[in-house]
């Protein structure tokens, strides 16, 4: 029994043109729907994802702290050490780098592509209590590693002068 016939003898229409008026309203309210939804071509979705892939790309990364330092790795497999560009400004630790494909592969021919290719970069914010001057940075099997010494309050003992 389809929707409408339920209707009528749900709600006892007796007029059939009352049905018709049920039918029409569905109809303009599911058009509405329609027009509201805006359904965008799927070229659209592909340039404003190719556009994307134009700008600068987030490195992953993770932080923590030691007990003597603040530390971020980050993964950077098959860039060289002279692709990455690190420094400290305005209490943000800042990588830059970029990566190149070894071969031009067309777009065509992807089943999958997921690994960035391109420039990158990605700012960490840094605590108050480092010696940024001591910075260090190493690579090691594809991993960045930075280390920002914390600096150790040590107690000193202040000694009095007596006046006379």
């Amino acid at each position: 029994m389809s929707f409408f016939k339920k209707l009528k003898n749900d709600i006892d229409f007796d007029d059939e043109d009352k049905i018709e008026e049920v039918k029409k309203e569905e109809n303009k309210k599911t058009q509405k729907k329609k027009m509201e939804k805006k359904e965008v071509p799927i070229q659209k979705f592909k340039k404003e994802s190719q556009d994307w892939m134009k700008t600068d790309g987030q490195l992953a990364v993770d932080v923590y702290q030691t007990k003597d330092f603040f530390v971020v790795q980050a993964p950077v497999a098959g860039i060289k050490p002279e692709d990455l560009n690190i420094f400290v400004e305005n209490d943000f630790l800042i990588i830059k780098g970029k990566r190149e494909k070894t071969e031009e592969i067309q777009e065509k021919d992807y089943f999958y592509q997921e690994c960035y290719w391109g420039s990158f970069s990605r700012k960490v914010s840094l605590p108050e209590d480092l010696d940024s001057s001591k910075i260090k940075a190493s690579l090691k099997k594809g991993i960045l590693t930075v280390k920002i010494p914390k600096i150790t309050q040590k107690a000193k003992k202040i000694i009095i002068q007596e006046e006379e």
